[in-house]
């Protein structure tokens, strides 16, 4: 599975450095030097990661074949896409892969049906599932711990336990939506 892992920004100096728009959780383990990656547009690629450092806070690489700023340039705007094996998992406990929750029903604890998970918003604050009622109206879910009781991977499912109001309200919300 490809997933796209950054995109390229401006270049950085004049030896071939780029900076980049992380989209990984993991850019220790993606962006490592060495690492191959596809592009968007794949006439690009694929690059080979030769260093990395941060500076100034912003991730900067220099990919094998590029050393100058006119080289570095040219890639701006470029996607960086690594390929995952579906079945990997994150190191941390309790922890997923937007691909791994996509498609997931959504069940409340005594097994009533909501929807299914169509979207995974990242927030500064919290993610949310957007979640696809039968009706084809849209419900949010945050994904936190009070809320999302148990993701089963193998049975394809999140249980939650909504607090009272936030299904009803937001299937309301979405419906007034409609008719405007």
């Amino acid at each position: 599975m490809q997933l796209v892992v950054a995109r390229i920004g401006r270049a950085h100096g004049i030896k071939g450095e780029v900076t980049v728009e992380v989209r990984t959780d993991e850019p220790e383990l993606r962006l490592a030097p060495g690492a191959v990656l596809a592009t968007d547009p794949a006439a690009t690629g694929p690059l080979t990661i030769e260093t990395g450092r941060v500076h100034s806070g912003r991730l900067l690489l220099r990919f094998e074949g590029v050393s100058d700023r006119t080289g570095a340039e040219a890639l701006r705007n470029t996607l960086l896409i690594a390929e995952i094996d579906p079945e990997e998992l994150p190191e941390g406990e309790d922890e997923y892969y937007d691909h791994q929750l996509m498609d997931l029903d959504v069940v409340t604890a005594d097994g009533t049906e909501v929807g299914r998970i169509t979207e995974i918003s990242h927030l500064p604050s919290q993610d949310l599932f957007i979640v696809e009622r039968p009706d084809g109206t849209e419900v949010l879910i945050p994904f936190v711990e009070e809320i999302v009781a148990e993701i089963d991977l193998e049975e394809q499912k999140a249980v939650i336990t909504p607090p009272p109001g936030l299904i009803d309200d937001n299937a309301e919300i979405a419906s007034s939506r409609d008719e405007s």
